[in-house]
């Protein structure tokens, strides 16, 4: 080989190197740590619409990035065993959903961003320090407004008619505390204007629900609204079933409660939110911090009625409801 070619060969390698230690550093392994409340169809549904969100963004698992997936049983002490576990990690950044799960990751740890999903009050459980400017390490998407809550009786006594007086379902222990408090006092606000009584049953342990709700079951013209928090998820099964058992109309914040049997439900697109959690996670590793992304409460939401637990109660679904169902479970 000529001296000439050689001293161009080795200029050609030389140059290339930066080239290629850029193209590797590009495409290093990221770590993302995603807390699942709960394990069911539903969530394993989200799950998956994040990984594709993310998908579209440039972020592919194995790839590019690490997903780490942390699956709870419903129950507070796994939700903060898997939360510690994901922080011991170090990724990156982190997923929650719901507020027990959100609450234990910001126990774990005060500098990981977290991008969460189904929380209620994040301000008023002091997760965040506003919507606008959330401060801190942790940004997301709430999953409703108080004002949401008015809603589920209306549609209670418009599936319902007879329906004079409301159990609202609801859990003071914990994270969950303003948000049940704010939730009620919405649903009390517009009672009277629709005739109806509402009273208050604190979700405890399975024991005390089935009490509590058979109690309430013992007059007539009852009927439920569950609100969302751990206990709800924990005890999702049961609530059903003693509103099955006791033949009450019962109204859920969300459609999984009524394809496993419930009656109706309104609320928010969960897997709009967690596409919007994977545009979050993907700002987050271009470099921007999440004290500096707004909370945003969501734009979509969804009306899902269970004909069939309607037909079991003896209720007539009013055609103008059934028009404007998202989803009729046959």
């Amino acid at each position: 080989m000529r001296r000439r070619d050689f001293i161009t060969l080795v200029g050609g390698v030389a140059a290339a190197w930066p080239l290629a230690a850029r193209a590797q550093q590009a495409e290093r392994m990221r770590r993302v740590g995603v807390l699942m409340g709960v394990d069911d169809a539903d969530f394993r549904a989200t799950n998956v619409a994040f990984v594709e969100a993310l998908q579209q963004l440039g972020w592919t698992d194995g790839r590019n990035v690490q997903i780490e997936t942390r699956w709870a049983k419903g129950n507070a002490s796994d939700v903060r065993r898997h939360a510690t576990d994901l922080a011991a990690l170090a990724p990156e950044v982190m997923v929650a959903s719901g507020t027990a799960a959100l609450a234990s990751l910001l126990q774990a740890t005060h500098t990981v961003p977290i991008v969460f999903t189904n929380v209620t009050d994040p301000v008023g459980a002091g997760f965040i320090e506003s919507m606008a400017r959330p401060g801190g390490n942790a940004t997301g998407f709430v999953q409703s407004e108080f004002t949401l809550s008015g809603k589920w009786l209306e549609l209670l006594k418009e599936i319902a008619p007879s329906v004079t007086r409301t159990a609202v379902l609801r859990d003071l222990s914990g994270p969950s505390l303003t948000a049940a408090i704010g939730q009620f006092a919405v649903i009390q606000s517009v009672a009277p204007a629709l005739g109806v009584d509402v009273t208050a049953i604190n979700l405890g342990d399975a024991g005390d629900i089935e009490h509590a709700v058979s109690v309430f079951a013992g007059s007539p013209n009852g009927g439920l609204i569950l609100t969302a928090s751990q206990s709800a998820l924990a005890h999702r099964e049961l609530i059903i079933a003693l509103a099955a058992k006791h033949k009450l109309p019962a109204v859920y914040y969300r459609r999984y409660y009524v394809a496993s049997g419930g009656l109706i439900s309104y609320g928010p697109d969960i897997l709009q939110l967690f596409r919007g959690a994977a545009g979050y996670v993907h700002r987050i590793l271009k470099g921007e911090k999440p004290s500096d992304l707004p909370v945003q409460a969501p734009t979509k939401f969804e009306l899902v009625v269970n004909l069939k637990t309607a037909k079991a109660l003896g209720l007539e679904v009013p055609r103008n409801l059934l028009a404007r169902a998202d989803a009729v479970i046959e």
